[in-house]
């Protein structure tokens, strides 16, 4: 049986590839690049069918963060050219969480800058899932940094729905990207909000010059601690930080690199994140077979495609905008999901979950 066989036989079973297995997807030529993506959407469309998730950014809070992290435009030291404003009113984030939700966004990602929230900063964010909820029926994911003990159920108390804190690279090479906290602190923030009964998003950035074992490393990293959400970005070499020249994607590695993040957590959401439409380009189609779940319009400090186009290329491939009313994760992780939520905030999934 071939590789790409045995791995999409893997992904319908739910079982993980091998390390090695993992690590020969990476590095499969150009002449097999078709054969990777119809292998990867195989188990895409087993778990997910040929629905796309769409998810919303609204940037609560932007720029002057103390951490140093290296890819970031909101860097400590950060020369980049981008909009430094403190908290968002409630009603300015729902006015800017309409248009996502106008458009078809299923899930709002809330997003801050800076280390970790106060407790006076979740109960702002308390208040602005309030009012974004008046407007509408729609998932809320929460992206405020490290949290502390009690903040993740505070926020699951106020209708927060999931809490993204993405690994990023792999634990060996994290000290490369950052000094002001480390991959443990990290896993931390995920283990706390799986524990305080918010659905887990976790994912990576590919292009800051990890070798192949390190994508590896964090894509299993990402299983071992039962994410249900995956994001993958692709470095956008922001000028004014540390890696503004670090070109090294190709839409091809790009579309490997997803199909292994899609081997490895073959029935989790994996979503299509920042830097898709700079590195991926012409190509994006092709991901769409990979992946289940987009960011649609703008992220924090860059433009994304418009929102037409994404709607447009989705109806293209013969895939549908995934309803409010659809429920997101297979049965089988809804099931568990709601068993951590009765261990961790006593809460029971949403139906849409």
């Amino acid at each position: 049986m071939s590789l790409l066989e045995t791995l999409a036989g893997k992904g319908l079973r739910r079982e993980p590839p091998t390390r090695d297995e993992a690590l020969a997807v990476l590095a499969t030529s150009d002449d097999d690049l078709l054969d990777v993506v119809a292998a990867a959407g195989r188990v895409r469309r087993h778990w997910f069918g040929r629905r796309v998730k769409l998810n919303y950014l609204v940037n609560l809070k932007s720029g002057l963060c103390p951490e140093d992290c290296s890819y970031c435009s909101q860097r400590l030291g950060s020369q980049a050219d981008v909009l430094k404003y403190t908290w968002l009113k409630p009603e300015e984030a729902a006015d800017a969480a309409a248009a996502g939700m106008a458009a078809g966004a299923k899930r709002v990602c809330l997003v801050a800058s800076g280390r970790g929230p106060t407790d006076r900063d979740v109960e702002r964010v308390a208040d602005t899932i309030a009012a974004i909820k008046e407007r509408g029926d729609v998932e809320i994911c929460a992206c405020l940094g490290l949290l502390r003990d009690g903040q993740g159920e505070r926020l699951a108390e106020a209708g927060a729905h999931a809490y993204n804190h993405n690994l990023n690279t792999s634990e060996g090479v994290y000290a490369d990207i950052c000094s002001t906290h480390d991959f443990s602190d990290r896993q931390d923030t995920v283990k706390k909000s799986k524990d305080a009964g918010l659905s887990p998003c976790s994912g990576l950035i590919a292009g800051m010059g990890e070798t192949d074992e390190d994508l590896v490393d964090v894509a299993f990293a990402l299983r071992d601690l039962g994410v249900d959400s995956v994001p993958v970005n692709f470095l956008i070499p922001f000028d004014g930080t540390p890696l503004a020249e670090r070109w090294t994607l190709t839409p091809q590695r790009c579309l490997r690199i997803l199909a292994m993040v899609r081997f490895v957590n073959p029935d989790v959401e994996v979503r299509l994140a920042g830097g898709r439409e700079i590195h991926l380009r012409s190509l994006q189609p092709l991901a769409l077979h990979i992946v289940n779940s987009i960011f649609l319009g703008d992220y924090l400090t860059s433009e994304g495609q418009a929102g037409k186009a994404d709607l447009e290329m989705i109806e293209d491939l013969g895939f549908e905008v995934e309803g409010a009313d659809t429920p997101s994760m297979p049965e089988h992780r809804r099931t568990e999901a709601v068993a951590v939520r009765r261990r961790g905030a006593g809460t029971a999934l949403p139906p849409n979950a």
